[in-house]
């Protein structure tokens, strides 16, 4: 069904085109995506607010130790079960930390200013920042690390092989 050519690009169809997901699989990965990233959020909080009570940090290095912890969640998750890639998990993992290269400092200083100079509310600048981060990072990630590696793992491609035979079905 899947014709691999590296170890990032992986073509469904004999005409090797990527893999597009239809608007049914669009809306089902950003719940996904919302719901594992819930997750993640929840991690990111609880860890934020432990270094909080627990440390004599103040907001960035609290913030900088939850984001790594809730990115490493992320990542894992999403990875396997909204995009079902088998891509190259360095590579993947890399394309990721590109990203995190730029939102990081943008976060981290943008929220040590609103929380510091500002004076917001700590965990109003956290939920902000979480809040780009959700959108910024689905559309980082579903058009950039997995714009070619959607469903290629074991999972996608048999939901590949049931919707190929649901379509086959219809047909008669």
């Amino acid at each position: 069904m899947s014709k691999s050519t590296d170890s990032n690009t992986t073509y469904h169809s004999p005409e090797e085109k990527p893999y597009v997901p239809d608007a049914k699989e669009t809306r089902s990965q950003v719940v996904k995506f919302a719901l594992f990233s819930a997750s993640a959020g929840i991690i990111e909080t609880v860890s934020f607010t432990l270094m909080k009570l627990l440390t004599p940090f103040k907001y960035w290095p609290c913030y900088l130790v939850a984001l790594v912890l809730s990115v490493l969640w992320n990542f894992t998750l999403n990875r396997e079960f909204t995009f079902k890639s088998s891509n190259n998990v360095p590579k993947a993992m890399f394309l990721v930390f590109l990203f995190y290269c730029v939102f990081t400092p943008l976060s981290t200083i943008g929220g040590n200013y609103l929380s510091e100079s500002a004076h917001w509310n700590d965990y109003a600048v956290l939920f902000v920042t979480m809040g780009c981060n959700l959108v910024s990072e689905y559309l980082y990630d579903r058009f950039v690390v997995y714009r070619n590696s959607m469903n290629t793992n074991a999972r996608g491609q048999r939901a590949l092989e049931k919707k190929a035979a649901e379509e086959k079905s219809r047909e008669k």
